[in-house]
């Protein structure tokens, strides 16, 4: 049996674009999340474990998720994923003002059609800050992002800068 090619996916094939709200605070515009130093993301899965009486070893299964995803970014004027972040955090925006949607668009998994499409992951985030200003070089923002409601599965359109996103619900083929 011949071996499969085997390509690595480099960190840079996943990226994430932020829902920026219009001036209206209605229609969000997916705008690429540049400039972060950080966008780790982390599982958080519930666990059931247990022990019975007849076994020796404990029981466990994974009964939900609540995925988060640590950032930091310097920040740059004229960013509207900056601003976007700094109003929250800077206006200690809560409940709803403080919620975003990402799209994750992962640039390693090409669609047949439409061009520049790409399967993509969308969900729903608190923007949640922990610190600003903690370099001498850049001012910097760090926080998490914690999710607020389902993975919704698609696929994102990419324009030809590579800069905006147009996320698409449903079953994608590659």
């Amino acid at each position: 049996m011949a071996e499969t090619e085997r390509k690595l996916v480099k960190r840079s094939d996943k990226v994430a674009f932020l829902g920026c709200l219009d001036d209206l605070g209605v229609t969000p515009t997916f705008n690429r999340m540049r400039g972060f130093t950080t966008l780790s993301q982390s599982k958080n899965p519930a666990e059931y474990s247990r022990r019975y009486v007849d076994e020796d070893q404990e029981q466990t299964d994974v009964t939900g998720y609540s995925p988060s995803f640590e950032f930091g970014f310097d920040q740059y004027a004229g960013d509207p994923v900056h601003e976007e972040i700094v109003d929250i955090l800077d206006n200690e925006k809560l409940g709803n003002d403080a919620v975003r949607d990402v799209v994750i668009v992962d640039f390693s998994q090409k669609l047949v059609s439409p061009a520049n499409s790409y399967k993509a992951v969308k969900r729903s985030y608190a923007i949640i800050g922990d610190t600003e200003g903690d370099s001498t070089d850049a001012y910097t923002y760090s926080g998490t992002l914690r999710t607020k409601g389902n993975r919704i599965v698609g696929s994102a359109t990419v324009d030809s800068n590579g800069q905006v996103a147009t996320f698409t619900e449903g079953s994608v083929s590659l």
